[in-house]
């Protein structure tokens, strides 16, 4: 199996569903717990309106407040060239240009469709590499849209393929509804692969349908070399009915086994999106989580009880 790296997303798409704000200081404290603990990558905000996204309102402040070391492996969401170049300003390096492959999504979710987000794509993609930085391309409802029903592949290979989105050096195929299952993952991943071998394929998987490992599993499989992930499952689209939590990253950690996981962050993990979610009023989605609390004491991967 090709091995891939983890991003978690807790503090962009994690939070985004929540309804509340996190403070600044919690959320710095989250990044730098995250990174301590050998977690690669981190998308740690969004520049999406505050009135529209609430618990994202504060990004700003939390980029100030990052180093330009801790920064360089933290990615933050962007749908509009003028979004890049407020959060280069501000000391991004690493942008996650995203939009929807279906019209209907990207008109819910961005305002626009998806043909006016691949020509703008050329003026992001400038902006991110005057800033010495690295763009993504993101594309949302790979697999299915809330409006529209399933999603031919076809058209995501074609935006993938469009010359105006050459710039990006990743491509983000996001299962932003959960429905998709392994074979389908599978078939178009090795597809975009196939069809655009220069790029660093990341899967963005959701739960809803209790898929989230699997596909996840199926996506490194055929060549995806970055994974998303939120602690406790935490998440959704706003934008996207039906859309409910993210592949734990507690989860697909214990799935994957990379060098740096072991049951000391593991549990460290654990008590991380405990107290999260326990603040937010959310449940934990996390089955690894479950299981770690378990009274199998003889496995080593189980944790002590905390008392609460």
């Amino acid at each position: 199996m090709t091995t891939a790296i983890l991003r978690d997303v807790t503090l962009r798409d994690g939070l985004q569903l929540t309804g509340k704000v996190l403070p600044v200081e919690r959320k710095v404290d989250m990044v730098r717990r995250l990174l301590a603990l050998g977690v690669p990558a981190l998308e740690i905000g969004s520049m999406a309106r505050p009135d529209l996204v609430p618990p994202m309102a504060n990004t700003m402040e939390l980029i100030g407040a990052l180093s330009p070391e801790e920064l360089q492996r933290c990615w933050v969401w962007v749908a509009t060239p003028r979004h890049v170049e407020k959060a280069a300003a501000a000391g991004v390096r690493h942008f996650q240009y995203c939009f929807s492959v279906s019209d209907a999504h990207n008109k819910a979710n961005i305002g626009r469709t998806t043909e006016d987000s691949v020509a703008a794509m050329p003026d992001a993609v400038r902006l991110a590499e005057a800033a010495g930085g690295s763009i993504q391309l993101c594309l949302a409802t790979s697999f299915t849209c809330p409006f529209d029903g399933p999603v031919d592949p076809e058209r995501v290979l074609a935006i993938a393929n469009d010359p105006r989105t050459e710039g990006a050096g990743d491509i983000v195929l996001a299962d932003t509804l959960g429905q998709a299952n392994p074979a389908e993952v599978a078939a178009l991943v090795s597809a975009v692969r196939t069809r655009t071998p220069q790029r660093r394929i990341v899967f963005h998987g959701h739960d809803t349908w209790g898929m989230g490992v699997a596909n996840t599993l199926a996506a490194i499989e055929a060549g995806a070399t970055m994974v998303d992930g939120a602690l406790g499952g935490l998440g959704g689209c706003p934008f996207a009915p039906g859309a409910s939590g993210n592949t734990a990253s507690e989860d697909i950690l214990f799935a994957t086994r990379p060098e740096w996981f072991t049951p000391a962050t593991l549990a460290a993990l654990v008590d991380l999106a405990e107290d999260l979610l326990a603040d937010l009023g959310e449940p934990n989605r996390s089955r690894a989580a479950e299981g770690a609390r378990s009274k199998a004491e003889a496995f080593r991967w189980v944790v002590a009880q905390r008392a609460r």
